[in-house]
């Protein structure tokens, strides 16, 4: 019988996988909401439903760690780990949220792209966090890793690019002002993913 040095508690790992799901789900939803821009609020209203349930997610993931006394990874990984893709879920939110909030009439082109690569990245992050639970697939992770990474660095160009766009096509202080937020709460969104990229890199470094 082969001896594991990683213990058999799955909880966590089913934890992970279903707040993954759950910010495929709502990077879906913000991407439909940007590219079929009609019922605004009860659009963000179901991405508001998602980041609570993703908050009780989190909040699952940090009770088991304090009840479980040997865990799969290292505590300060799950901590983490469930802190970012926490992060990138109310980035999402706060994207909805001041859409709705800024009175948005037209989404523009940068907000649907940089939306879109949330998205991608979100499905990455959701096939990295399903290898977690086997060490003979773990090393597969790092394909994900590369394009989590790749577009992360598509969407910093692009918020760039968005944010110069803001001042030449001459729009008022006020719509400048709800433009750069929406942009921001996106970007930051992209550099959640990335830093739940880091975060298994680590992971597999340590236990591949």
């Amino acid at each position: 019988m082969r001896f594991s040095l990683i213990p058999r508690n799955y909880r966590f790992y089913d934890l992970f996988e279903k707040g993954a799901h759950n910010l495929v789900l709502a990077s879906e939803a913000l991407t439909d909401l940007l590219e079929h821009f009609e019922n605004v609020e009860m659009k963000t209203q179901r991405i508001r439903e998602l980041e609570h349930e993703g908050d009780e997610v989190t909040h699952e993931l940090y009770l088991q760690l304090h009840r479980t006394f040997v865990t799969p990874l290292d505590r300060e990984d799950i901590a983490a780990l469930a802190q970012q893709l926490d992060d990138i879920m109310d980035f999402m939110e706060g994207a909805a949220t001041a859409i709705r909030i800024y009175g948005i009439q037209q989404p523009t082109p940068a907000a649907r792209a940089l939306a879109d690569l949330v998205r991608l990245q979100c499905l990455q992050v959701e096939r990295a966090v399903g290898n977690l639970r086997r060490r003979s697939t773990l090393r597969k992770i790092q394909e994900q890793l590369v394009e989590i990474h790749r577009l992360e660095n598509e969407a910093d160009a692009l918020f760039l690019n968005a944010s110069a766009d803001l001042f030449r096509d001459e729009l008022g202080s006020a719509d400048i002002i709800k433009w750069r937020d929406i942009y921001d709460q996106l970007e930051r969104a992209t550099d959640s993913a990335e830093h739940v990229a880091h975060i298994l890199e680590g992971i597999v470094l340590k236990h591949a």
